[in-house]
């Protein structure tokens, strides 16, 4: 029997950084659905939150899970739920890219602590900066598939 405990911190935008997510209520709605459906498909999700043009979610790997494939499941079938049901009114779509960062165990707490805070935090700071922030601190690299 395997066990693994790895997790992971997704970033991901609206396409273009659009204000799509406007609301606490369409960001709620949105935030729950993203939780149950991973739920099904059997991604752990521990924690989402977000702000009007992106989406924090720190996700507890399964065995046999990718990073690719759990973002590409989470973003594709969201989107195409919004647009489904027509929660906006017009066509959502996020955009193409992602953050992934592995999280050491014993910080999962601030992780947490920091996706909830988002709206306290994007007051101050907008998204766009704050992954100029990360990009420069941790001299991450652009993947291109």
């Amino acid at each position: 029997m395997s066990f693994i405990k790895v997790y992971i911190h997704f970033v991901w935008s609206t396409k273009n950084r659009e204000p799509f997510l406007a609301t606490h209520a369409i960001r709620k709605q949105l935030w729950e659905h993203i939780t149950e459906n991973a739920r099904k498909k059997g991604i752990y999700i521990s924690c989402i939150n977000g702000y009007t043009d992106h989406c924090h979610c720190l996700v507890s790997l399964g065995v046999n899970q990718t990073i690719q494939e759990v973002i590409q499941l989470i973003k594709g079938e969201s989107s195409f739920w919004m647009n489904q049901e027509n929660i906006l009114g017009y066509k959502f779509e996020w955009q193409r890219e992602y953050f992934a960062a592995s999280v050491s165990e014993r910080i999962i707490p601030l992780t947490e602590r920091y996706i909830r805070r988002q709206g306290t935090h994007h007051n101050k700071e907008s998204y766009g900066n704050e992954m100029d922030r990360i990009i420069q601190i941790f001299g991450l690299e652009k993947y291109e598939e």
